[in-house]
């Protein structure tokens, strides 16, 4: 995970146009390459939730009474730096970009209905 927030802070956090054919030179096409980033974005998303969220869970208190609110200036900052940080759609987009990101097609599901017909004939 060290990896994805060194990433993170290393990419500028703000949106820039692409090239669209050269996108779409990575592989079959425009479309393919928006799926493949968007999901290597998901992947990003989730595992940069759960480590914000293990982080933020050294800070909890159980209280008794909701009235009672406590802030702790570490978890503030730690909240900050994670707001900062460059979004899953941007770092994706990087990693498609430079090449970084592997992908493969599932195999066909073939299905018994499907082999039978075929021997018939």
């Amino acid at each position: 995970m060290n990896s994805i927030k060194n990433l993170a802070n290393s990419i500028d956090p703000n949106v820039r146009a692409r090239d669209i054919k050269g996108m779409a030179g990575n592989s079959a096409n425009i479309y393919e390459s928006i799926t493949i980033i968007s999901k290597r974005a998901k992947q990003l998303s989730s595992e940069v939730k759960k480590e914000l969220h293990d982080k933020l869970e050294e800070f909890v208190v159980v209280t008794e009474t909701i009235e009672e609110v406590h802030e702790n200036k570490e978890q503030i900052e730690i909240s900050r730096s994670y707001e900062k940080m460059a979004s899953p759609t941007i770092l994706a987009t990087e990693e498609f970009l430079r090449g970084d990101l592997e992908w493969s097609y599932p195999e066909p599901e073939v299905v018994e209905d499907d082999l039978s017909e075929e021997t018939e004939s």
